[in-house]
């Protein structure tokens, strides 16, 4: 691993070198850059968190990652490149890493950041006692003791993690994952700050409280309105550091959302549904569709409380099949979308998309199946079956809703629709309070796992509850195998038959962006945007 270690390093050196260009001459990739360094986007909902450990969302961890700091970064093409870790090492039996973190790191109040943080932070995140939604993302890490730990039968001090001195951080694993340095990249993984948490509590996360050790500090929050971060003087690379000030303003309504950003006052904000073939043309260096590792569904709940049709396999088959997926993608959406037959988004790396046969089915032939599997489960047009679906308001969520209950209404279904805020409905589904639900996965790291891990028994994201013991082996077997694709297409096979959900499409991320702001990832299928490789040039 000497290899890896040395190209870290130089790359890190290179940073060093742009930076100091970029300070001295006002200048970015040969780029003049503008006076305003202010960039402004909008988000949809409120965020529910800034607690890297407690967060679950994309949104929180656009912010989160610019907030704080974790041990690996991603570039502009969503390649790993070193974040609060200069570089790291890989024993021989690969199950134990050790990050070497930057002597020069701060916190956001000036005072260094320790192996010891992130210790308390991954100790944190695996607490039963934080209850976090994340808290199995540790197990599927593969992380020392965390299975126990989570089930309460060790202490958090027993995580395979450890402070060697305040710079040097090592993890301890149970079984070898090639994509584990990937996993270090998402927003749980962040170090926070024992004392803040300790003397604010709850509150620690307020502007003026929060501590951080990443290129931004929250200067304003105001929930549902508006969330502002300012640059870090004390962040280790701050003279390379290219936005000055980060505003997120929530606008609920799309269309609102697209008139302001006509207007100026936002630099970036997502297309409303069917609106980008137009804005495309009229606004052609300015409308972006590009892959975006997420896959939209709508999750059926065959928990306990769910109610009893849902634990009917052949009532769960025939939701699926009724939706008319290429309806929705090039009538409803039209921004570069697929239609989804599988759970793993088609852009992962080295994923190779599974054969469902629902996929190479007339739309004919899949309501014809859909209305045949309704009448062997007991129900038809004159004795309908009565559900539920609970979305978050979006104008695009509700223009599918509607579609997908006309669908329904075909096969003998009656859906009724009720949206609520973002908020709302996370907590309906931590809860299985609901019949269907409206929800959306974006992959945390570039590696087909991250979604076929989420519908195992002891996920803290399975949120169905969904369980079936073939399904948890082949994704256990996975994690140690040479080549796990062969087992993630038999994964997706089961999820296909057992269908705990009805995948609908996969994204593209569809979005308006001011052209005069440099360095946003669109390349990058992840996406993850980080506020200090973007900047403003000169118009």
């Amino acid at each position: 691993m000497k290899l890896k270690k040395i190209l870290l390093l130089t790359t890190c050196l290179a940073f060093s070198l742009n930076g100091l260009a970029f300070a001295d001459t006002g200048m970015k990739n040969g780029e003049k850059l503008a006076e305003n360094q202010n960039y402004t986007y909008r988000e949809l909902d409120s965020f529910k968190t800034l607690d890297p450990q407690l967060n679950a969302d994309t949104s929180g961890s656009d912010v989160i990652r610019n907030l704080f700091e974790t041990l690996m970064n991603e570039d502009s093409q969503g390649n790993l490149v070193p974040g609060a870790a200069s570089s790291f090492d890989v024993s021989s039996d690969k199950l134990t890493y050790t990050f070497h973190l930057r002597p020069e790191a701060k916190w956001s109040d000036g005072t260094p950041v320790t192996a010891n943080d992130f210790v308390y932070a991954w100790q944190r995140l695996a607490d039963p006692k934080t209850a976090s939604e994340y808290a199995s993302y540790l197990e599927m890490m593969q992380v020392e003791n965390t299975k126990d730990i989570i089930a309460g039968k060790k202490p958090p001090q027993d995580l395979g993690v450890k402070a060697v001195d305040d710079h040097t951080f090592q993890v301890k694993l149970i079984a070898p994952i090639p994509y584990f340095v990937k996993m270090t990249v998402n927003a749980s993984m962040a170090p926070v700050k024992k004392s803040v948490i300790d003397k604010f509590g709850d509150d620690w996360t307020k502007p003026g409280n929060l501590v951080g050790n990443g290129a931004y500090v929250l200067s304003e929050h105001v929930p549902g309105e508006k969330l502002v971060m300012k640059r870090n003087p004390n962040y280790w690379h701050n003279a390379n550091t290219g936005l000055d000030i980060v505003t997120a303003l929530i606008i609920n309504d799309s269309n609102q959302a697209m008139t302001r950003y006509l207007a100026g006052e936002v630099d970036k904000t997502d297309i409303p549904a069917g609106q980008y073939p137009r804005l495309k043309k009229e606004y052609p260096d300015q409308a972006i569709s590009t892959p975006k590792s997420c896959t939209y569904t709508y999750l059926f709940n065959v928990s306990e409380k769910g109610p009893a049709a849902l634990k009917d396999v052949r009532v769960r088959q025939a939701l699926s099949y009724a939706i008319n997926r290429d309806v929705i993608v090039n009538n409803v959406l039209q921004g570069g979308q697929k239609p989804a037959y599988n759970w793993v988004h088609w852009a992962t790396a080295g994923f190779k998309m599974p054969d469902i046969p629902a996929a190479h089915m007339s739309q004919k032939e899949r309501d014809e199946k859909a209305v045949e599997l309704l009448k062997e489960a007991g129900y038809s047009p004159s004795h309908p079956l009565n559900l539920t679906l609970s979305y978050n308001t979006d104008e695009g969520h509700k223009k599918i809703a509607i579609a997908v209950a006309q669908f329904w209404k075909k096969v003998g279904v009656n859906l009724t629709l009720t949206n609520m805020e973002w908020k709302v409905l996370t907590d309906k589904l931590n809860h299985q309070d609901f019949d269907v639900a409206r929800y959306a996965w974006c992959g945390d790291y570039n590696e087909a796992s991250t979604y076929l891990d989420v519908f195992t028994t002891t996920s803290s994201n399975n949120y169905v509850k969904y369980s079936n013991p073939a399904y948890d082996k082949l994704m256990s077997e996975a994690k140690s195998a040479a080549d796990p694709q062969p087992l993630y297409t038999q994964a997706e096979e089961i999820l296909a038959k057992d269908a705990p959900q009805a995948p609908i499409y996969q994204y593209s991320a569809v979005m308006m962006l001011k052209p005069d702001i440099h360095g946003y990832p669109e390349k990058s299928v992840m996406g993850n945007w980080y506020a200090k490789d973007m900047y403003r040039v000169a118009k």
